[in-house]
């Protein structure tokens, strides 16, 4: 302890972080009731946008819709600081199309502390926390005072203290450090300690961490190189422009903005290939100065040219950081080669000839943990009270640390108020898949949400993301009984409508059948219900509009979800049936402390992953690597008795 250290103060929750796990944990916390804290080493970075200025994507936006039906803050500070707004994957199925939104990030930024800023029960500190230790609460809060004055309870709980030598004392403290951990920046042959976009590492407090026994390893990601507009010629690029109708992340968007800037795209040559080549000792990745592990799912250009060898191009996006600013983002392009390199590979792609670097491209190592050593409820299974979050847990995105840190958030409030704890499965949520992904599985390096990673992704769509999970927000306290009321009005239309379209018989007409032939579908000769008609492939809401005498008048949401229902009916009957199975699974609990190493007919390696893991129930079992249905059998058996 510094001699010159001093008490500061109380909390329930402190959040260690400011990003947008942070943002999450600290308004879900303080929202709830519990007094809260919030650190950043620098209150103008709150909710920063390091790299890409966009929020959602394929899988991501799922994840932002999913949130704001709990009633994060994610989705509606998207839809305000939207700068172009697109539906991705509309050419494939409804399981599958994610929004994505460009941002402007300092407006973004700003949106966000000031909310922080109004709410209730917490409190924004500008600090770089130092160390965080287990400790007694103390029982008085005279501020400030010396430490050595306090008296101390019973009550266990936590001391964390800063730079300065302020002391603070708190029941919970969710850390959500993001890439500052021993933070260490690279560009070629250059590299020194920092976090992202040049602010200080958190060098002491990962220190402390390490001591204190937490499993932490290293990870990398990277950024592409920010470019001056006036120096592109947009003439040579394609031009991406937003959707028409624009659908909004939040509930309560009632007016979606307007697309008010254009992005582009071009492409790699085999002119850049060659650059690459030429330069590819000069890269810290392959001369193994990085050391961390880097995102499988967003590799740098120098990675792409190397992996995908016959690939004769390589797509980039170029796109807005704001409409305040002159800088662009060279989505697809991201490297840790020099910045001489870079200027050559940049100047190498069409449009870019004559491109300005602002700010150069650069990988960044950080430390994070193991998440296999965290519960559902983003606490340690060791440490009671220490909850982790994002990027600090060996996820990558924006989006994955913002539903963690809500996730974490409400589980600390909820732990000091002796509340049940809030844990979402896999069945019901994307969010649910991604934290259990991440605690019974594990990540060998970032880890990426993706459609592809939940098995009930026909039944966990975006355009249904308020009817699976609102009612928990309202449950929970975090979503108001008049939005919860709007969104049940909603789903009662949506119910009235698939008994129309069950009960509504259409008779054949020359009408009916050209739009029918026009699909490419087979004409009626006898009638046939609304449903069947809407049942195949090529036939759509719209198109039946003129033969649809008895539609009343539905907002396009309504008919958008009655159409998924009975469209696929049969194929979510068959996902829900699945689901009803792995929810049997879920209900049987596994003994908090068992040793399976005394469970007879289990095997050695199950018995080894079993007690790594100490999964809460035989269906988080049955996930787990390593784990057999013949191990799982026995499980069950074992718990039966």
């Amino acid at each position: 302890m510094n001699q010159h250290d001093f008490y500061a103060g109380s909390f329930d929750v402190a959040v260690i972080g400011a990003g947008h796990a942070g943002i999450e944990a600290a308004a879900a916390a303080a929202k709830l009731g519990a007094s809260t804290a919030i650190f950043t080493v620098s209150l103008d970075w709150v909710g920063n946008l390091p790299c890409n200025p966009s929020i959602g994507g394929t899988a991501k936006g799922h994840l932002v819709k999913e949130l704001d039906a709990l009633g994060g803050v994610m989705g509606i500070a998207a839809d305000k600081n939207m700068l172009q707004s697109r539906m991705l994957n509309r050419g494939k199925g409804p399981a599958v199309h994610s929004l994505r939104a460009q941002i402007d990030r300092r407006e973004y930024s700003g949106w966000m502390k000031h909310y922080l800023e109004t709410l209730p029960n917490l409190y924004i500190k500008q600090a770089e926390i130092v160390s965080a230790e287990p400790s007694k609460m103390p029982l008085t809060n005279d501020i400030p005072n010396t430490i050595e004055n306090q008296t101390f309870g019973e009550e266990d709980g936590w001391k964390i203290t800063t730079k300065l030598g302020a002391t603070y004392y708190t029941k919970t403290v969710i850390l959500a450090t993001g890439t500052f951990l021993r933070g260490r920046v690279y560009v070629g042959d250059v590299d020194y300690e920092s976090g992202p976009d040049g602010m200080f590492p958190a060098t002491e407090l990962a220190d402390c961490l390490k001591e204190l026994g937490l499993p932490l390893r290293r990870f990398k990601t990277g950024t592409p190189a920010r470019v001056r507009r006036s120096s592109i010629d947009f003439s040579k690029l394609e031009r991406q422009d937003g959707d028409e109708k624009i659908v909004p992340f939040s509930f309560d968007t009632t007016e979606p903005g307007e697309n008010k800037v254009p992005c582009y795209i071009t492409y790699t040559n085999e002119n850049t290939k060659q650059v690459i080549l030429d330069n590819l000792h000069r890269s810290p990745l392959y001369s193994h100065k990085i050391e961390g592990t880097g995102p499988r799912y967003c590799p740098s250009i120098e990675d792409k040219i190397v992996r995908f060898a016959d690939k004769k191009r390589h797509q980039a996006f170029i796109e807005p950081c704001g409409l305040n600013t002159e800088e662009m983002y060279l989505q697809g392009l991201s490297s840790s080669l020099p910045e001489d390199v870079q200027m050559r590979i940049y100047r190498s792609i069409e449009g870019l000839e004559k491109v300005e670097i602002m700010r150069p491209a650069y990988a960044i190592e950080y430390d994070c943990v193991d998440p296999t050593a965290l519960l559902p409820t983003m606490e340690f299974k060791e440490f009671s009270g220490l909850y982790g979050a994002g990027q600090f847990n060996g996820s990558s995105g924006y989006e994955e640390a913002a539903v963690q840190g809500f996730v974490a958030g409400v589980n600390a409030a909820f732990k000091v108020q002796g509340k049940d704890e809030f844990i979402l499965h896999r069945s019901g949520s994307y969010i649910g898949t991604l934290i259990d992904d991440l605690v019974t599985k594990g990540c060998s390096d970032p880890y990426r949400m993706m459609t592809s990673r939940s098995e009930y992704r026909l039944v966990l769509r975006q355009d249904n993301a308020e009817e699976r999970l609102m009612h928990i927000g309202y449950e929970l306290g975090l979503v108001s009984e008049e939005r919860f009321n709007r969104l049940k009005d909603i789903l009662a239309l949506k119910e009235q409508e698939i008994i129309r379209a069950e009960t509504t018989t259409l008779p054949p007409s020359d009408e009916l059948n050209k739009i029918l032939e026009d699909a490419g579908s087979t004409p009626l000769k006898t009638g046939a219900k609304l449903c069947d008609l809407l049942r195949r492939p090529t036939i759509t809401y719209e198109m039946l509009t003129p033969v649809d005498k008895t539609r009343p008048v539905l907002s396009e949401k309504v008919l958008e979800q009655a159409e998924v229902e009975i469209k696929y009916a049969g194929y979510i009957a068959r996902q829900q049936s699945q689901i009803d199975e792995q929810k049997r699974l879920e209900q049987m609990p596994l003994p908090e402390n068992a040793d399976y190493s005394k469970v007879v007919g289990l095997r050695l390696e199950a018995a080894e992953k079993l007690q790594k893991i100490k999964p809460k129930t035989v269906g988080q079992a049955s996930r787990i690597s390593g784990v057999t249905p013949a191990d799982i059998s026995v499980l069950i058996i074992w718990c039966r008795k």
